[in-house]
């Protein structure tokens, strides 16, 4: 909004050129994201607990997280609020990939309240039907899947990190490949969200690592240069991401160890879904699995478990799934395991960095 109501100005104001520069918007995004976000947090609790809208407790969970019950949760109705707003306020809103990923953080988020606001009725952990939830996915994934196949300079192409001359054409198998990557992102940024801050730290260093590859892709030079797809109109998305970030950073300032907010699934879901789809978009969806490591690592825990369980009659690889309550059941503090995993995210960021130079 400010680039079309400032930047056409900059002929008799010179300083509102910066506006045409997608590293000014994309920081002017993120910081407006963290300052309301740290603005109406607090308001926003105060509402909740005065609804009651409060945390579930699995009841086969770990006894810490009894001190759970009741926090207020749904703070991603706020963090979509905060994201949306920051973006239309400094992205292009001409760009029809901007209002692409809109729709898949919104529909994802309505997808999460659903689940939650059964949970909360029916004070249960019981949601919204797993079959339920995924159809809804599914179809959500696959209007993006089919969107970008359709859309103009797109192809099945998939790039590879590491291996720039081995590019399979997946053709209309793309929109099946899509909705495995934006479900499964969805999906695993859910299951990661168990501890105070554990979802929304790498999730922070995911959508850091892919503003910077959004950009890049977008800018027909530096693509080329770095043999990476040009993707017209992808430097849009830097903004989103910037979004992201500052969003999420400024709701870590309230679900830090101990949590005064959880994001429930209608920020775990929407957040997921919005990572993926900025990885199908700017066409990196493989460097998903290594930025977003943790929470690939946390869906294999869960997969592991539940199929060992199943072939062993009973018997467990873990202590407990995802693999963040293994760490709790082996006696670590949570801010111990939260941190750690901070770390190793991190790391996985700067690796997928990497991939830029590495072909």
């Amino acid at each position: 909004m400010l680039y079309h109501l400032l930047y056409p100005l900059h002929g008799s104001v010179g300083v509102f050129n910066v506006f045409r520069y997608i590293t000014v918007r994309s920081v002017g995004g993120a910081v407006t994201a963290f300052l309301l976000m740290l603005l109406l947090g607090p308001w926003f609790i105060r509402k909740l607990k005065a609804h009651q809208i409060g945390q579930v407790v699995r009841d086969d969970g770990p006894e810490t997280h009894l001190a759970k019950k009741g926090v207020p949760t749904m703070g991603g109705v706020l963090i979509i609020a905060v994201i949306s707003c920051s973006t239309l306020l400094w992205a292009r809103l001409d760009n029809p990939l901007v209002w692409l990923l809109l729709f898949v953080l919104t529909f994802f988020g309505c997808i999460g309240a659903i689940d939650d606001i059964k949970k909360i009725k029916k004070k249960s952990s019981d949601g919204l039907s797993a079959r339920g939830k995924l159809f809804l996915q599914i179809f959500g994934a696959s209007v993006v899947g089919l969107f970008v196949l359709l859309h103009p300079g797109y192809d099945g192409l998939l790039s590879i990190p590491f291996l720039k001359d081995i590019q399979p054409d997946l053709s209309w198998f793309y929109i099946i490949f899509a909705v495995l990557v934006i479900v499964g992102s969805s999906n695993a940024v859910n299951l990661t969200d168990g501890l105070d801050g554990l979802a929304a730290g790498p999730t922070v260093i995911t959508a850091s690592v892919y503003l910077i590859f959004a950009y890049l892709a977008g800018h027909a030079v530096l693509a080329d240069y770095l043999q990476i797809p040009f993707v017209l109109g992808a430097g849009e998305l830097s903004i989103f991401c910037g979004a992201m970030v500052g969003a999420c950073l400024g709701f870590l300032w309230f679900n830090a160890y101990p949590a005064q907010i959880f994001m429930g699934d209608v920020g775990s879901l929407a957040l997921g879904g919005a990572l993926g789809g900025v990885a199908i978009i700017i066409k990196q969806e493989i460097l998903l699995a290594i930025v977003g490591g943790i929470f690939v690592m946390e869906v294999i825990s869960v997969i592991l478990q539940v199929g060992y369980f199943k072939l062993s009659h009973g018997k467990r690889i873990f202590l407990m799934a995802p693999f963040h309550h293994h760490f709790e059941k082996k006696g670590w503090a949570e801010p111990k395991i939260v941190v750690r995993f901070w770390i190793v995210s991190i790391i996985l960021g700067l690796v997928a960095i990497a991939t830029l130079k590495l072909r």
